[in-house]
């Protein structure tokens, strides 16, 4: 479970959330909607232990914990495979099923190719890959899908729903297709905290 009590957090004075609070259960799914720069990226850094609230609490007791941010984050010096092969074994034993991963996302061509080599869309697929392959019990995801074409994106969510199983997951979205597609109860923000929608 995921807990967070009454979160406030300020930028420069000026208060993102105040009095926020979140329960996510195992196998539960939220997606965050709200305009840019709301706070949804904030929350997730929040419940990732990234981001220290000013007040209140972040109980996380999921041990295996997995994110894909709105940069995609991969290691440079690592081909597409060695990326996603780094949370399985990072041993020549598991470049088949890292591989497979990147197939599963139409990244069988990349797999040899380093993330400067790779477009914004393919590195964050990559980045998902990643994450899907880790097994995670929460999966946290910030607008992961806004750097691919319609097709594309409905393909990877779809995907993203299959292979994400039971794993608890907290998405941030400007989508309710995507929302829906992947199973969550939508929170809209409303003066500094998310709230079911109408």
């Amino acid at each position: 479970m995921l807990e967070m009590r009454k979160l406030s957090l300020s930028f420069d004075g000026k208060a993102v959330l105040a009095d926020c609070s979140l329960c996510l259960p195992a196998g539960g799914r939220i997606a965050l909607m709200g305009p840019s720069g709301c706070g949804k990226t904030t929350l997730l850094r929040a419940a990732l232990g990234l981001q220290k609230p000013d007040a209140g609490t972040v109980r996380c007791e999921f041990r295996r914990v997995a994110a894909v941010f709105q940069e995609p984050r991969l290691l440079p010096w690592r081909t597409a495979a060695e990326n996603v092969n780094a949370v399985l074994s990072d041993r020549r034993g598991s470049m088949p099923q890292a591989r497979a991963w990147l197939e599963r996302l139409a990244l069988g061509d990349a797999c040899e190719r380093y993330p400067a080599e790779l477009s914004g869309g393919m590195r964050q697929r990559v980045a998902l890959a990643r994450a899907l392959a880790y097994e995670p019990e929460l999966l946290v995801l910030d607008e992961p899908f806004k750097a691919m074409d319609e097709a594309l994106c409905e393909r990877v969510v779809a995907l993203t729903a299959e292979a994400s199983g039971g794993a608890a997951l907290l998405l941030a979205t400007h989508s309710e297709a995507e929302a829906e597609a992947l199973g969550c109860r939508v929170l809209v923000y409303r003066n500094g905290a998310f709230e079911p929608g109408a």
